[in-house]
């Protein structure tokens, strides 16, 4: 096991290339290492979309971004893309590279790097072929601290590193400024802090989204048993299955999708009496900005992507699972299944109702 002093890293390069939702759960990596080695200048690789957020909440010190849609775009602009990010790279010099995605484009910049500690995962998610190359000189297991939510995939590099885990859970407290929005825009659409119910029914695969037309029966029958009003909150990408959503419901509903920064999103989110919503990053930013959530599952685990670190209920049809998604499922890729269709509107309602019995008290003391 690697020991070395905490003065020896002034600067981490933390390799985080995925979504909302990892970039959430690897904030407490962040917090930790920020307490081991106190001053270094913490770096996130990551989407443009996320740089903001990550260097405002103080999870980064500074960030390198990219642009998805051109890693994802023709050869030509991939190429571009990362020779622009290996040039951003090389500019800087770290003492320490941490690649927590897990991939072969990360592994690839972690040995344009090369700094003289490089840790990352091994054995590989996905194995590297013949060609390819483990740049990390530090091996990382897949899960650490004997757990197996892949929340400790991200905290696995403290383990390593023999580096005691002192915050086990995300925790991101909302900047004062983006409060103040939240809260002028509830008072806006008059509604009050803690008195609603903020709704995501969009997700990344049309399979991951529990049908619009059960979310508008279940925000019927909780608004009608509450009294709670409902918000929608969700990316502008998420639209198509937010106006099914609006033109099914019968129950009032406050669009708010597309509106909103994370930073206010992550206020608006504290607000909230609960979240109800798909698998997906703004479930995890709910749970870090210390709401109650009830998360929808499909073929994901919700063992290893449940939300953490505040009372929640995870809902999963059981398993295995009768395909009723047809020729839109890949049957083993949890991005690409529909299981989460199977859940009944009963199920979700009573789930939202235990959630709100059991936190009331809670509640009610910290007022």
């Amino acid at each position: 096991m690697l020991q070395i002093s905490p003065t020896s890293f002034r600067s981490i390069l933390v390799l985080q290339t995925k979504f909302v939702g990892d970039v959430v759960l690897a904030s407490a990596l962040a917090k930790n290492l920020q307490l081991e080695y106190p001053g270094a200048r913490i770096v996130f690789l990551c989407d443009a979309r996320f740089g903001g957020f990550l260097t405002a909440h103080g999870i980064a010190s500074e960030v390198i971004t990219f642009r998805r849609a051109h890693m994802r775009g023709t050869p030509l602009q991939r190429g571009r893309e990362l020779f622009r990010m290996m040039r951003e790279l090389r500019q800087q010099r770290f003492d320490m590279t941490i690649d927590i995605t897990d991939s072969k484009t990360s592994r690839i910049l972690s040995g344009v790097v090369n700094a003289p500690v490089r840790i990352g995962h091994y054995p590989t998610e996905r194995p590297m072929r013949w060609y390819e190359r483990q740049p990390a000189n530090v091996r990382m297991k897949p899960y650490a601290f004997g757990e197996q939510h892949y929340l400790y995939r991200y905290l696995s590099p403290l383990e390593a590193l023999g580096v005691d885990l002192r915050v086990r859970v995300p925790a991101i407290r909302p900047l004062p400024f983006e409060t103040t929005l939240a809260l002028a825009l509830l008072g806006k659409y008059r509604l009050r802090p803690n008195a609603f119910v903020a709704v995501h029914a969009g997700a990344s695969f049309p399979g991951r989204r529990w049908q619009p037309e059960r979310f508008a029966a279940a925000i019927e029958r909780i608004s009608t048993e509450t009294g709670l009003d409902v918000v929608l909150v969700g990316g502008p990408d998420e639209n198509e299955a937010t106006d099914k959503l609006v033109a099914t419901a019968k129950a009032p509903v406050v669009n708010l999708v597309g509106a909103l920064s994370l930073e206010t999103l992550l206020a608006l989110l504290k607000e909230a009496r609960l979240f109800l919503g798909n698998e997906s990053g703004p479930m995890h930013m709910a749970a870090a900005a210390g709401t109650p959530v009830v998360g929808l599952f499909g073929l994901t685990n919700p063992a290893q992507w449940g939300p953490v670190g505040v009372p929640s209920i995870s809902l999963r049809p059981p398993m295995p699972c009768d395909c009723v998604g047809g020729d839109l499922c890949r049957r083993t890729d949890p991005s690409k299944a529909c299981c989460v269709w199977r859940l009944e509107v009963a199920s979700v309602v009573e789930a939202v109702r235990e959630l709100l019995a059991r936190t009331e008290v809670s509640l009610e003391q910290a007022v």
